[in-house]
Order: C-alpha cells, then sequence, then structure tokens
C-alpha cells in the first residue's frame, strides 16, 4: 500500500488466494500419501508388489489391504479438493476503495462464483484489527459497519504479516476513510 493515501483518490489491493506454496506442498503430499495407499491395497489384493518399496503383497488384504484402500480413496478426495481450490484460485480478488464514488467495493472467488460485495463510506463505523497471538495466530483489517457487531474482514487468510506493517495499513486506511481505528492495545 501507498504510505500516502491522504492525496489519492482511489485505492485497490489486490488479495492473494490459495495458490500459496503450502498448499502445493500439500495438494503434493496428499496425492504422494493417496496413490500409495490405493497401491498397497491392490498389492494386498493382487499379490504382486505395485510399489517398489516394502513388500505390500504380504499384507493381509481382510482387514490390512482395505483400510489401506479406504485410506487411499479419502486422501484422494481430500486432494481433488485441494487441488481445485488451487485451480480456481479461492479467496482472491480484490479491495476497492474510491472517495470520488464514496464506495467501497470488495470482491472474491467463491466455489461456484464470484462474490462482489459494495458498502457506501457512511455505513462504515470503524477499521478494526482482528490480532489474536497463540497457537493459531491471526493478524488481519476489518471494516465494522454500522448497526452490526461482526466485522468484513479486508485482508486475506493465511496471511500473517508482521505486526507493525499490519498496524500501520490498519492507520492507513482509517486515515483514507475518515473513520477511527480500533484493536490497538
Amino acid at each position: 500500500m501507498d504510505s500516502n493515501f491522504s492525496s489519492l483518490k482511489k485505492i485497490e489491493q489486490k488479495i492473494n488466494g490459495s495458490r500459496k506454496l503450502s498448499n502445493y506442498l500439500v495438494g503434493g503430499m496428499l496425492t504422494i500419501g493417496g496413490v500409495g495407499f490405493i497401491l498397497a491395497s491392490l498389492s494386498s489384493y493382487t499379490g504382486r508388489d505395485l510399489l517398489p518399496l516394502g513388500n505390500p503383497s504380504s499384507l493381509l488384504f481382510i482387514p490390512q489391504g482395505i483400510i489401506m484402500g479406504a485410506y487411499g480413496v479419502i486422501a484422494n478426495l481430500l486432494n481433488i479438493y485441494l487441488w481445485y481450490m488451487v485451480y480456481i484460485n479461492f479467496g482472491s480478488g480484490y479491495n476497492r476503495f474510491d472517495k470520488d464514488e464514496k464506495v467501497i467495493e470488495i470482491s472474491r472467488k467463491g466455489l461456484f462464483k464470484e462474490i462482489n460485495v459494495k458498502i457506501a463510506f457512511d455505513e462504515i463505523k470503524s477499521v478494526k484489527l482482528d490480532i489474536s497471538e497463540g497457537f493459531n495466530p491471526r493478524r488481519r483489517i476489518g471494516l465494522v459497519l454500522k448497526g452490526r457487531k461482526k466485522i468484513m474482514p479486508l485482508s486475506s487468510s493465511g496471511d500473517l504479516k508482521p505486526l507493525l506493517q499490519v498496524e500501520e495499513e490498519g492507520a492507513r486506511l482509517a486515515k483514507f476513510l475518515s473513520v477511527n481505528l480500533e484493536g490497538i492495545k
């Protein structure tokens, strides 16, 4: 983001979706594991080693082979889902803030369709920093709308930016929108 929002009339922020290195790594591991379990199950059924490692043909088909086949089917269903999310780049989109039209446009790619939301500047109560540390840390910027308790997240999930950067972006956005900043303790 530009450090001097006061001179700008429009801001557009690109939001990254599910095309992340972690999803590629997990998808690759799920694919290898799922195919491996299916091949181990088929090896125990046919009595021929279909895997280069170990000796899966010596496994009893009932119960080990069937259980390994079930694990393989479940892993392959999960990896199909994950690869589809990566393919469509689920969650990607943009935030557009326009001072001339006094409107915020938020767009994200959903599972089957694109989600677009337009919010007028006068509906915004404040910009809120949603920060929690610990086992599952979260650092995101959101909008608090008048008459609603929940916040509307603006930043992408899964991005763990440095705390100082999130605070600075939130402060600049609050200044651009001429609203208060909440969440800093």
